[in-house]
């Protein structure tokens, strides 16, 4: 019997897992080691947030971004964008120095249980546990339009599923969004060869402007004070005050969680991007169909998409593509995680009338001992939760929640004692066809 099985290890379940270490639980982690990050993007990505605001937690703070990159003469700071490798090499050194041992194995049921949940693998193993915490990322959360479903693969496809562009040397590719993931698929793939457009619903591409200085005078400080996620008080609250937006309305708070630090490309991809990749906005996808016996690239047989578009004023038109990137974000919904129960899934209670679960000050749901964190808390806890940032929120409380819990069985007994060295991974996880409205998850 263990006090907590965390499920996932990306930057959440490895935080979670170093506190519930250094907090004396029994526990397990099962998953692969950031794969989310090393498998579901393009190389030669840049994270979007400050390096400052990209460390995992654990309970010393010892083992930031920061301090990693200095270790290895890596330079990093305030306005200069940061490669997305190095953050994925340092999810791992994390994970092997600040949290306990994790298995690279599926989970594929999470049930109740009269000593509170038993959880299945793909390995067959059998494992219960009086604490599950869900921290699973967002690939069982990729949301496409539901014109491009049923296409075949090899003509549209998400833009998680791309960790090489250079297939597309050569070939008209039509990236679907207006955020960074968009916008950076797109220069990528430029870059690689390809001949991308963008083609986003929104009438123009936003763009965030260049960090203000740290050190600033008093007046725009407190006018417009600097946070993780930016600057602005709106930006403020949700990077500082999580807490504070769970006490909204359930309304309010799915408002703010699709819609606060909405679709935006970061200031220094702009120059890269302009040049290289022309754009049709203003205009929504109404149909999609396959184009057979048709010249393929080099002039050979081939299969190319015809897709119809409506702009903001009515008017129709055709575009052919080669191929369709959808870079359409992600939908927190419960129905799409096939590896809960499907009774616990009806039972849970949601916020408002979301996907997304109804959770704790300490991330609980309303079933006993099933915590959740990540893009499934965002509709409880705000914007923040879709960005790594909010990780050094969730962690600490969590586990609180983990041990008050416990303590309220008569169960725990152990002491705090100190994480050991560790390898991890990151668990898959089956999602269904549903398609609530989007949330983007930040980077």
């Amino acid at each position: 019997m263990y006090d907590l099985v965390v499920v996932g290890a990306g930057p959440y379940g490895l935080s979670i897992a170093a506190h519930a270490a250094a907090a004396g639980l029994r526990l397990r982690v099962l998953g692969r080691t950031m794969a989310s990050w090393r498998d579901h993007m393009p190389r030669g990505m840049f994270l979007k947030s400050e390096p400052g605001a990209s460390a995992l937690s654990d309970p010393d703070g010892a083992h930031t971004l920061t301090a990693y990159c200095a270790e290895r003469g890596i330079e990093v700071g305030h306005g200069r964008p940061l490669p997305l490798d190095t953050f994925t090499e340092y999810g791992t050194w994390f994970g092997r120095h600040a949290a306990p041992p994790a298995e690279e194995t599926t989970v594929t049921s999470v049930t109740p249980h009269p000593s509170g949940f038993r959880i299945r693998t793909a390995h067959g193993e059998q494992l219960t546990a009086r604490t599950v915490a869900l921290a699973i990322g967002v690939m069982p959360f990729v949301h496409r339009p539901v014109v491009l479903r049923g296409l075949p693969a090899d003509l549209v496809s998400h833009s998680t599923q791309h960790r090489d562009l250079s297939r597309f040397r050569g070939k008209d590719v039509t990236v679907v969004g207006a955020g960074q993931a968009a916008l950076e698929t797109a220069t990528l793939l430029a870059e690689a060869g390809a001949e991308p457009h963008v083609v986003a619903r929104a009438s123009r591409i936003n763009w965030n402007a260049p960090p203000q200085p740290l050190e600033r005078g008093r007046l725009s400080t407190l006018l417009d004070p600097h946070s993780a996620l930016g600057t602005g008080w709106p930006t403020w609250v949700w990077s500082r005050r999580p807490d504070a937006v769970r006490r909204l309305p359930p309304p309010v708070r799915l408002h703010i969680a699709r819609h606060a630090l909405g679709p935006a490309g970061a200031w220094w991809l702009r120059e890269r991007f302009e040049p290289a990749v022309p754009t049709l906005l203003g205009n929504t996808i109404t149909a999609a169909d396959r184009m057979t016996g048709v010249a393929g690239v080099g002039g050979g047989p081939g299969k190319r998409l015809r897709l119809w578009l409506r702009a903001a004023d009515g008017t129709a038109r055709t575009l052919e593509t080669d191929h369709v990137v959808a870079a359409t974000g992600f939908v927190p919904d419960l129905f799409r995680l096939g590896l809960l129960d499907s009774t616990l899934r009806e039972t849970l209670r949601r916020v408002g009338h979301s996907g997304a679960p109804w959770l704790t000050q300490d991330f609980e749901s309303s079933q006993p001992g099933l915590f959740f964190a990540g893009l499934l808390s965002a509709p409880s806890f705000g914007p923040a939760m879709r960005f790594v940032h909010g990780a050094s929120f969730t962690a600490p409380r969590l586990v609180a929640g983990v041990c008050r819990h416990i303590a309220a069985r008569g169960a725990l007994a152990a002491q705090p004692v100190r994480p050991q060295p560790a390898r991890v991974g990151v668990p898959r996880s089956e999602a269904s066809e549903s398609a609530p409205r989007e949330v983007k998850a930040g980077r």
